[in-house]
C-alpha cells in the first residue's frame, strides 16, 4: 500500500513480552484495560489483565485455571458487570467475574473437545434480544447458550446422521437488529461456511470457499445483515454482501488474495463497518476498505433479485512479528486503538492513525 500523507499508519505503541502462549486478546469495554488469554508451559490456562498507562502496560492481575483457554468474549454481558465468557481446551464454557475470578459465575461442559471460537451478543448494549453465547468446537458442533439457563444449549447445530463431523474453527453472531431475528455463521476446516437462522432454527445458507475457514465476522452484529468477511488458510478472504440472498446463487461476494500465508483473523472497525483488519501467519496486519458498487442488487434473467459485490482496497499493511498474529481486537471506545497477540509470545497495542480521513 502506498504511504501517502492521508494514508492511515499502523503504529506499534506498546509491546509486552509474555511467558506463555497467547491465544486471544480482548479490550475490557469502557476501560483502558485489556486481557490476554492462553496456555502456560505446564499446560494450565492463564488470564492476564493489563492496564494501559501511557506507553506501558501494567499487569493488574494474573489468574491461573486448570485448562488452557482458547477464546473469550464480553459480548453477552452488561456494561455494569463486564463478565468474561471463555472456551477452553477441555470443551468447557465458563463465565468469569474478573473482580472475583476464583469460581466461575456460570460453567458448563459444552463440548467433547476444544472450543475453538466463541462470540456473544445481546450484551454491552449491542444488538437486541437475550444475551447469548455461541461456541464452535473441534467436535463438529456449534452451540448457542443463554447464561440465564443452566446446562442445556438453546440451539445445537450438529452434523446430520451420516455426515462426517468437521472441525469448527470460527463462529460469529449477526442480524440481531430486533428481538426476534438472529443468525450464527460458522466456518469449518474443510472450507464450509454455514449460516444458521436462530429464529426459524434452520440452515439458511451454506457455501464452500475451498479452504479451511479461519475467521468469520459480520461488519456489525446489531443491524440487518450487511456484510460478512470470511478468511482462509491459504491467504485469501471473501466479502459477502448479505443484503440480498438469491434463491440458487446465494450471496454475492468478492475475494482477495491478501498474502501467501494463513489469514488468522478479521476484525471490523467498530466505528466504521466498511474498514477491517486482517492478521496473518507471516506476522503481518493488513487494513482494508470495502467500496460498495453503484447498485447493490440487480434482477437476473428470471426477475429474481441478486446481490452485486463491491470491491476491496488495501489501505495499509505492516509486519510486526516473525510468528503468526493469532488474535486481534479493536477498542470499542477509542477509534484506532487495537491489540493483537502473536505466537512470538508478545502482545502489542497499536494505534492506527487518520481513520477519520478515509
Amino acid at each position: 500500500a502506498a504511504a501517502g500523507p492521508e494514508r492511515p499508519q499502523v503504529v506499534s505503541h506498546v509491546q509486552q513480552a509474555l511467558s506463555y502462549t497467547v491465544f486471544d486478546c480482548k479490550w475490557v469495554p469502557r476501560s483502558a484495560r485489556l486481557l490476554c488469554l492462553g496456555s502456560a508451559a505446564r499446560g494450565t490456562g492463564l488470564v492476564q489483565l493489563y492496564e494501559l498507562h501511557g506507553a506501558r502496560l501494567q499487569l493488574l492481575r494474573e489468574i491461573e485455571k486448570p485448562k488452557p483457554i482458547k477464546c473469550g468474549t464480553f459480548g453477552a454481558t452488561s456494561l455494569q458487570q463486564r463478565y468474561l465468557a471463555t472456551g477452553d481446551f477441555d470443551g468447557n464454557l465458563n463465565i468469569w467475574n474478573l473482580e472475583a475470578p476464583e469460581i466461575p459465575v456460570y460453567s458448563v461442559k459444552g463440548h467433547k473437545e476444544i472450543i475453538n471460537s466463541i462470540d456473544g451478543v445481546g450484551g454491552l448494549g449491542i444488538g437486541e434480544g437475550a444475551p447469548e453465547i455461541v461456541t464452535g468446537s473441534r467436535d463438529g458442533t456449534v452451540k448457542v447458550w443463554d447464561p440465564r439457563q443452566n446446562d442445556t444449549p438453546v440451539a445445537n447445530m450438529e452434523p446430520v446422521q451420516g455426515e462426517s463431523k468437521r472441525d469448527c474453527w470460527t463462529v460469529a453472531f449477526g442480524n440481531a437488529y430486533n428481538q426476534e431475528e438472529r443468525v450464527v455463521c460458522a466456518g469449518y476446516d474443510n472450507g464450509d461456511i454455514k449460516l444458521f437462522d436462530l429464529k426459524t432454527m434452520s440452515l439458511r445458507w451454506e457455501t464452500n470457499i475451498k479452504n479451511g475457514v479461519c475467521s468469520v465476522e459480520f461488519d456489525r452484529k446489531d443491524i440487518n445483515m450487511n456484510k460478512l468477511v470470511a478468511t482462509s488458510l491459504e491467504g485469501k478472504f471473501h466479502v459477502f454482501d448479505m443484503r440480498t440472498q438469491h434463491p440458487t446463487k446465494g450471496f454475492a461476494s468478492v475475494s482477495e488474495k491478501a498474502q501467501k500465508s494463513t489469514i488468522w483473523q478479521v476484525r471490523h472497525l467498530p466505528q466504521n463497518r466498511d474498514i477491517f483488519m486482517t492478521s496473518g501467519g507471516s506476522g503481518s496486519l493488513h487494513l482494508w476498505k470495502y467500496e460498495y458498487p453503484a447498485q447493490r442488487s440487480k434482477k437476473d434473467s428470471e426477475g429474481c433479485e441478486m446481490g452485486v459485490a463491491g470491491s476491496v482496497s488495501l489501505l495499509q499493511n505492516v509486519t510486526l512479528s516473525t510468528q503468526p498474529i493469532s488474535s486481534l481486537d479493536w477498542s470499542p471506545d477509542k477509534k484506532g486503538l487495537c491489540v493483537c497477540g502473536a505466537f512470538d509470545q508478545t502482545v502489542r497495542v497499536l494505534i492506527v492513525t487518520k481513520l477519520n480521513k478515509i
